[in-house]
């Protein structure tokens, strides 16, 4: 074919192209529903909300504010129909506004996330005599978060693997038992933070046994051992703990938060991000190292290699085998050190199913995330944050049924998974055993 011929069929491959480029309306139809609820809530919203931005341990002092509820809740609406509009029109382009438009859209689920989440924390308070207590509502968020974003991150490295690892139930509830009772015994939180992560690779190794080494279905392996983590548990909580609560079930040696100087000061997120525990600095690396390694580096490559397409990796000379055992022992670390957070990290003792089914939770995460460290967190986060909320709720409004308020994170979270989810592609050979 000559050249002139290809040059004069060079654009209509592009726009061929482009009429076949998917557009999805995720992200309009977000834009719309929160559009939606911020007018719906600022049409029936009376009164005014005291918002606190202080925290107790600071030594900054901010006066409470007060805003008019239905004013801000327009203001809030407005915002937010300019952003849907702005996201329609991105998604039509079809990428024609190239970097600024995705710099754009990145502002606007930015800003329109966070107005609907202020939103309806100036809702909740709208008539209250008592105030929003937004920075103690963010350091709750955080720490109910922790054991999901550990929870989560152990899903990503054990489904990258080709791992599905529904075991992170009975490996959250696993770290939290042996991580009181390391403490207690040793009278020292970080005992503690040494035996959780080898409860749950405990039970990792067990998953990576039957699931890599015999071939058994990877999903009835992980219920079968959560059954036992609970039943273990339970039994060891009314024997062993019982009869020894002052020598192996004491909240006395709990991990204690460690202020950043300078940083812990800086108001609102300040006391959230830094002003912790280790437990939750730790988790501040891991999703860090765990996002740059997985995508970046020889063992990331080897990894997902192992859960896409294990036969090829099998041919250049990679173990798939071991590579998953020791990746779903890994994984299963990351979720026993979440489990600790449940006692240690949060100066309690041990109760039976302390866990609560919050390593079902994690799974979701992980799913909503699409299986990527950041994604899990948003995740993770977006949870804690509901949590947090509906612990905040009672305390503004008593007159709110406790089941419903309790109801709260579970829905937005069923809502979250099935309605925005869209079609996320698991690990090709996830539950798939790889036996020569």
């Amino acid at each position: 074919m000559s050249v002139e011929a290809q040059t004069s069929q060079a654009p209509q491959m592009v726009e061929a192209k482009e009429i076949q480029q998917r557009v999805s309306w995720k992200i309009p139809i977000t834009f719309l529903l929160a559009t939606i609820l911020l007018v719906f809530v600022a049409s029936t919203v009376e009164g005014d909300s005291r918002l606190r931005l202080n925290d107790r341990n600071q030594t900054i002092n901010i006066d409470d504010i007060t805003v008019n509820a239905s004013g801000i809740l327009w203001v809030f609406a407005i915002i937010a129909a300019v952003g849907t509009v702005w996201a329609v029109v991105s998604t039509l382009s079809r990428g024609k506004y190239g970097r600024v438009g995705k710099a754009i859209d990145i502002v606007m689920m930015v800003l329109v996330g966070l107005l609907t989440v202020f939103g309806f924390l100036i809702f909740a308070g709208a008539g209250s005599s008592g105030a929003v207590t937004v920075t103690s509502t963010l350091v709750s968020t955080v720490a109910i978060s922790t054991p999901l974003i550990f929870g989560s991150l152990s899903g990503v490295v054990s489904e990258r693997v080709g791992v599905i690892n529904i075991n992170i139930e009975g490996q959250l509830l696993a770290g939290a038992f042996a991580g009181v009772m390391a403490a207690s015994y040793f009278q020292n939180a970080y005992m503690g933070l040494l035996f959780a992560p080898l409860a749950g690779a405990f039970l990792g190794s067990l998953l990576a046994l039957f699931s890599v080494r015999y071939g058994v279905d990877q999903i009835i392996v992980g219920v079968v051992l959560n059954v036992l983590a609970l039943g273990l548990t339970t039994f060891f909580f009314g024997t062993l703990m019982t009869e020894n609560q002052s020598l192996l079930n004491t909240n006395r040696y709990s991990l204690k938060s460690i202020k950043i100087p300078g940083l812990s000061e800086i108001p609102v997120i300040g006391p959230m991000l830094f002003n912790q525990s280790i437990l939750v600095y730790i988790m501040y690396a891991a999703v860090v190292l765990l996002s740059i390694f997985i995508f970046r580096s020889r063992w990331g490559l080897r990894l997902r290699a192992c859960g896409e397409h294990p036969k090829a990796a099998d041919t250049v000379g990679i173990n798939v085998n071991r590579t998953r055992t020791l990746n779903t022992i890994f994984a299963s670390s990351l979720a026993g050190l979440g489990g600790a957070f449940f006692t240690i990290g949060s100066g309690l003792a041990f109760t039976n199913n302390i866990s609560s089914g919050n390593g079902y939770i994690a799974l979701a995460a992980m799913i909503l995330g699409k299986w990527h460290p950041v994604g899990a967190l948003g995740a993770a986060v977006m949870f804690g944050f509901a949590q947090a909320v509906a612990q905040l709720i009672p305390s503004l409004h008593s007159g709110i049924p406790s089941d419903l308020v309790n109801m709260i994170p579970y829905v937005i979270t069923i809502i979250a998974v099935a309605g925005f989810v869209g079609r996320s592609r698991p690990p090709a050979a996830e539950n798939i055993p790889y036996l020569k």
